[in-house]
Order: C-alpha cells, then structure tokens, then sequence
C-alpha cells in the first residue's frame, strides 16, 4: 500500500515539477543587447524587488561568441516612460571580475513599468540592454 501511494504522489507531482521548471524558465534573466554585440544577465539582491527599498544587482557580460566581456565600460540610465521620469537614484557600477560587474544604488520609488537601460561600450562597439520591470 506504502508503495502504491508514494507512486501516486511522484505521477501527480510530475507536471507541477515541468510547469515549475517552464515558469522558471520564462521569467528568465539573460537578454540580448538591442544590436546583438553582447548578452547580459542579471540577479537582484532583493527578490522579489520592492518599492522604496535600496539594493544592489549583480550583472554579468559575455559577447556574442559567449566569452566573458572583463573590460565593459556601463553607463545606466532609466525610468518610467509613462510617467516622463528617470530613476530616483544614480546608481553605479563596478567590475568585480570574470565578466561580473556589481551595480548598486537602485530604488524603484513607485510601482509601475520602469525601463532600466545599460549602455555598454567593449572591444570598439557600443550596445543596449533594457531591462524591464513591471513592479
């Protein structure tokens, strides 16, 4: 009986574990730049990210042959286009090695569509990644 009942569980639970691992997927960090020259990803300190709350990110860079871009030059701008406004802060950004860069100063200051642009310039080009939130 022990047995019967823990093979009922694993086949009810198969589909929640594949539709868990399709979610996850969908939500995924990693975008393209706009011209395609660079892939970034990217991880909150905050999960879920929350208004009014100052944090960090942690970014990583490769190119488009997927080798770490170490020599990134960041410039991060934004806001919420609706709205007509940038970002409340000035965040900055430091490399910390192997292709990671560490951005900090965020505050998203109220909910809504918030755009986060990262000029990137590298080994002679110049890309953009828009992040986009919806908070």
């Amino acid at each position: 009986m022990f047995k019967k009942l823990m093979l009922l569980k694993i086949v009810l639970l198969l589909p929640m574990l594949a539709w868990h691992a399709s979610a996850q997927q969908d939500n995924a960090t990693v975008l393209e730049s706009e011209k395609g020259f660079f892939r970034l990803s990217y991880e909150s300190q905050l999960d879920p990210i929350v208004i009014n709350q100052m944090h960090s990110w942690t970014l990583h860079i490769d190119n488009a042959n997927g080798m770490d871009v170490t020599d990134a030059e960041i410039s991060v701008g934004g806001g919420m286009p609706q709205h007509n406004h940038g970002l409340a802060t000035a965040p900055s950004i430091m490399a910390i090695g192997n292709g990671n860069y560490h951005l900090q100063g965020l505050r998203f200051h109220m909910m809504g569509h918030w755009e986060l642009e990262l000029n990137i310039a590298s080994g002679g080009v110049e890309d953009k990644v828009v992040v986009i939130l919806d908070l």
